[in-house]
């Protein structure tokens, strides 16, 4: 799987599509904005960023900033090339101040694979908006994060094919006491993603965001050792919502996951593109009444010369 279409809503908002000229579409209610100016050209000058970007950007927030709830960056030029306008974000904080929640990085696979997006480190954005209540970040190349302080921040999702050890590190090492819920896409060794369950240690025990209730630990090649260190995990009582979809989840760690501590308390456990029998997907919802499970999108394994390779949703 690729990143194939466009997010049609977020943050509970539908997404519309700012234009490229002329005055912003009339909408009925609250809605997320979307910015996106994509365009290749061989003789860019790398690590610049993009004029045509910076100045639809500008146009944009002199025409709605103070009324922007929701707003959805998607390609800032080439994202190969140029690199995220984070700054650009930053410095506008004061022209955006009902901006509550912030998608960076909303491109298709045809835009730019996520691996090769420039994006850097996605931290100054929490500290410029101190009011930001959801926070998703798509990129790979140089994914960064700092610790940061952040009060009101209550989503936080990176999805990535690849996360490092160090960015793992720094997102558990903030402080976001209203943090209800965290998805990492992990990724794979392939392209960045070194972080190991022992990076993950503090967040499986629960001696981090003690408001967390929604946990995905989605897109990872090592999903059969996290289902098994969740089957005792302190985190997982107080979960509302359980996902370790997009990975590499197979027979043996659905079997550690059902054989460990209950989980009829959720009330959704994803794991949707995974590696399982029929037998056992079929299995899981029947262990778990109440529970809404979703074992959608069953994948079968590559076999190459007698080895057996399983496979992330999203990779490059």
């Amino acid at each position: 799987m690729a990143f194939g279409s466009h997010a049609r809503h977020f943050a509970g908002r539908p997404v519309v599509d700012v234009p490229a000229d002329g005055p912003l579409p009339t909408v009925d209610g609250s809605v997320s904005w979307r910015l996106s100016v994509w365009h290749f050209d061989e003789t860019t000058v790398e690590h610049q960023l993009s004029d045509e970007f910076r100045v639809a950007f500008d146009r944009f927030v002199a025409q709605a900033g103070p009324s922007v709830e929701s707003l959805v960056i998607g390609a800032w030029g080439y994202a190969a090339f140029h690199p995220a306008p984070i700054a650009q974000l930053c410095a506008a904080a004061s022209r955006l101040p009902a901006l509550r929640a912030l998608f960076l990085g909303d491109m298709t696979s045809e835009e730019c694979e996520v691996s090769w997006m420039k994006v850097g480190d996605v931290s100054p954005l929490l500290t410029a908006y101190p009011a930001l209540e959801v926070l998703r970040v798509q990129g790979g190349e140089d994914l960064a994060f700092s610790p940061v302080r952040h009060a009101r921040l209550r989503e936080l999702t990176v999805q990535s094919g690849g996360l490092s050890r160090a960015f793992v590190g720094a997102v558990l090492d903030s402080d976001l006491p209203a943090l209800t819920d965290l998805e990492l896409w992990l990724g794979t060794s392939d392209y960045g993603g070194d972080a190991e369950l022992v990076d993950l240690a503090l967040l499986l025990a629960g001696e981090r965001f003690a408001a967390l209730r929604r946990l995905g630990l989605c897109n990872a090649e090592i999903a059969d050792d996290l289902a098994r260190a969740l089957a005792s995990a302190p985190v997982v009582p107080r979960l509302e919502r359980l996902d370790l979809s997009l990975g590499t989840l197979g027979d043996e760690g659905v079997a550690a996951l059902l054989a460990g501590q209950p989980l009829t308390h959720l009330a959704e456990l994803d794991l949707h593109h995974h590696y399982l029998s029929e037998e056992v997907a079929a299995s899981v919802p029947a262990a778990l009444p109440g529970v809404r499970v979703d074992v959608s999108d069953r994948q079968e394994p590559d076999e190459y010369d007698g080895e057996s390779y399983r496979y992330t949703a999203v990779g490059e």
